[in-house]
């Protein structure tokens, strides 16, 4: 009786074992250099056509603490205890904006930047995601790299423009704009044009210690 019990245990035992499905958020790439990265990038050419702002609903409450998605980004990102009044909102804190290496303390002195901006998202794929996607996108507090708090002078100085006609003033912080901008894209799944792709390029040529890593969004 032992016997048998022990020969199908052994039995059990052999059989491979089927993989535990992975998450969305199990996705993680381990970090690689940016020039990799960008040989990652898928590549499309870009079309505006239907684009609005609207399309993107953005600052919303996902998780419902009361607190939009602008104002998260503002008590993450502030270097000291932010103050915050009734209906969540941020009056007082201190923000590093790495564009042009300003410090700010006034909130109302500062933008929330897409990294990759909505416009450009569009014209590289979202044009095709629901709308309920566009708000994940616009909205996506999961991953450090998708927004940030800078000066609103230097987040309107960017615009809709790429890497290939705008980079931050501030000539330390282009690495790390550029490898940000690259693991959005991957995250997303976005695509490049071909300026673009040659301006990262020609950015990670210059950023040899600059490494990226990225998680697929849900």
């Amino acid at each position: 009786m032992f016997s048998k019990i022990a020969a199908v245990a052994a039995a059990l035992l052999a059989l491979p074992l089927a993989p535990a499905p992975a998450s969305a958020h199990q996705l993680r790439s381990e970090p690689i250099s940016m020039a990799a990265a960008v040989d990652l990038l898928p590549a499309a050419a870009e079309s505006r056509e239907g684009y609005q702002r609207t399309s993107f609903k953005h600052w919303v409450d996902a998780d419902r603490d009361g607190c939009s998605t602008r104002a998260e980004v503002l008590i993450n990102e502030s270097r000291v205890q932010p103050t915050i009044e009734p209906g969540c909102k941020v009056t007082v804190g201190q923000w590093y904006s790495f564009y042009d290496g300003v410090t700010v303390t006034a909130p109302g002195g500062l933008d929330i930047d897409h990294m990759v901006p909505l416009a450009e998202a569009w014209d590289s794929g979202a044009s095709a995601w629901t709308p309920e996607r566009r708000e994940a996108y616009a909205n996506d507090l999961d991953a450090e790299t998708s927004l940030v708090a800078v000066t609103a002078r230097t987040n309107r100085s960017k615009a809709d423009q790429d890497p290939a006609d705008w980079l931050p003033p501030l000539f330390d912080a282009r690495c790390t704009y550029a490898a940000d901008w690259v693991a959005t894209k991957l995250r997303w799944k976005l695509s490049v044009d071909d300026r673009e792709r040659a301006a990262l390029a020609e950015i990670a040529a210059g950023c040899g210690q600059e490494s990226v890593t990225y998680e697929i969004a849900p």
